[in-house]
């Protein structure tokens, strides 16, 4: 099976198999090793990307359900740390041991994307299904609120 998709502007024909987890065509299949593995049940966010503009977890997404659509990687926020949530995370030195850093950043990217100026009940409940073993909680919330802020201004 080949299924045609967009991952981060560019169009890809990937040819895992139907019930291949999304996780594992961008990094097995298209060198894209920026989304992490976690847990495999969708339960810590590591994996977390974009599908159509929503957050997804990547490792519980079949490549069957992706026929067209557009996916968005950790790589597609920028290449050089220029992006807003990128920079907010060095300012407040956010990553410890940095696994779950690309599932929290576009977990909070897919926030900023409908909500230009959350308030830390809209972080919370945005960002809850990202686990964070090193607990940067309040540094993840300072980085999305100096982000949201960057952003209002450009």
């Amino acid at each position: 099976m080949s299924v045609n998709l967009q991952v981060n502007g560019k169009a890809v024909s990937a040819k895992s198999e139907p019930d291949t987890p999304l996780l594992w065509v961008l990094r097995d299949e298209l060198g894209m090793t920026g989304t992490k593995f976690g847990c495999g049940a969708a339960l810590c966010g590591a994996c977390t990307v974009h599908v159509n503009g929503q957050a997804v977890r990547s490792c519980q997404t079949p490549l069957s359900s992706l026929a067209s659509a557009k996916v968005a990687t950790v790589e597609s926020l920028s290449k050089d740390n220029s992006h807003p949530l990128q920079k907010a995370w060095i300012k407040h030195d956010v990553p410890q041991c940095g696994y779950c850093q690309s599932g929290q950043l576009m977990s909070a990217a897919a926030l900023l994307a409908t909500n230009k100026n959350p308030s830390d009940a809209d972080i919370d409940a945005a960002m809850s299904g990202n686990i964070c073993r090193c607990g940067t909680y309040t540094r993840i919330k300072a980085a999305v609120k100096d982000a949201a802020a960057a952003m209002r201004k450009a």
